[in-house]
């Protein structure tokens, strides 16, 4: 008998929840057509994104079509997440726009981005740039998040670029950390072999301090000059570690911002 009654209450089980499962799909599938509407509605309204298409099932609407910039992509992507009982967005949108040879999309964004937060914290920033088939991947940390948001919206607003890999971490907060950045910026740029570094805002010595860890990247002009900057830095009070990462000016060949 307690066989029998575990069997019906097995079913029971399975057949309450096929009932909770076939609720819940009208559920959210009733607002479809409403969803739609709105949506066309809205891409019809921006001259920039009226060629994109919707289609709707079960609140997930996917776009379709294209646009002249990966920024565009984004922008529907994010005016169609606002509209009321979307569940999600598919966004198979392709970026057209003009097709760039990838070094000289990478030497287009190599300049931009050396000037992000130029006269504020660029010299505790570090961005890494590679493009392959107009796919950015930007590398690299932020002490603020504010670099971070300045170059990406750079890289997303620049003709030819079709997608975008995002690797950029934010520096943890720590009085400790910033005391080591103000101290290394101090015993590198008051060196008379380094001080030069200081005069071109887009081309500092970066110094990136994570956890007490002192990493050093950017471009210098001679063996020399990497190898006086690696002295200081090791000089100074309180750090775990020093990479220095600097590359000589004539060998470097990957971005570094």
């Amino acid at each position: 008998m307690t066989k029998v009654w575990k069997s019906i209450g097995a079913t029971l089980a399975v057949g309450l929840l096929s009932a909770t499962l076939i609720a819940q799909t009208p559920a959210v599938a009733r607002y479809d057509n409403q969803i739609q509407t709105a949506v066309a509605h809205k891409l019809a309204a921006k001259k920039q994104l009226s060629d994109i298409k919707s289609s709707v099932q079960d609140g997930i609407v996917t776009l379709t079509g294209s646009v002249d910039l990966y920024q565009r992509k984004l922008d529907a992507a994010k005016l169609v997440k606002k509209t009321s009982h979307v569940e999600g967005v598919r966004n198979l949108i392709a970026v057209a726009g003009p097709n760039i040879p990838d070094a000289q999309l990478e030497a287009k964004l190599d300049r931009k981005l050396s000037y992000v937060r130029v006269g504020y914290d660029n010299t505790f920033d570090y961005f890494a740039l590679d493009v392959k088939e107009g796919v950015v991947t930007v590398e690299g940390q932020d002490l603020t998040g504010v670099g971070r948001d300045e170059a990406l919206a750079d890289i997303y607003s620049q003709p030819g670029v079709k997608d975008v890999i995002a690797n950029i971490s934010v520096e943890p907060v720590s009085p400790f950390d910033d005391g080591l950045r103000i101290r290394a910026a101090r015993v590198i740029y008051r060196d008379p072999v380094l001080s030069k570094y200081a005069i071109d805002p887009a081309r500092p010595i970066r110094i990136i301090v994570d956890n007490g860890h002192v990493t050093l990247y950017g471009a210098v002009d001679s063996a020399m000059d990497k190898q006086v900057a690696g002295i200081r830095a090791n000089q100074l009070f309180g750090a775990f570690s020093v990479d220095n990462k600097l590359t000589v000016e004539k060998d470097s060949g990957q971005s570094g911002l």
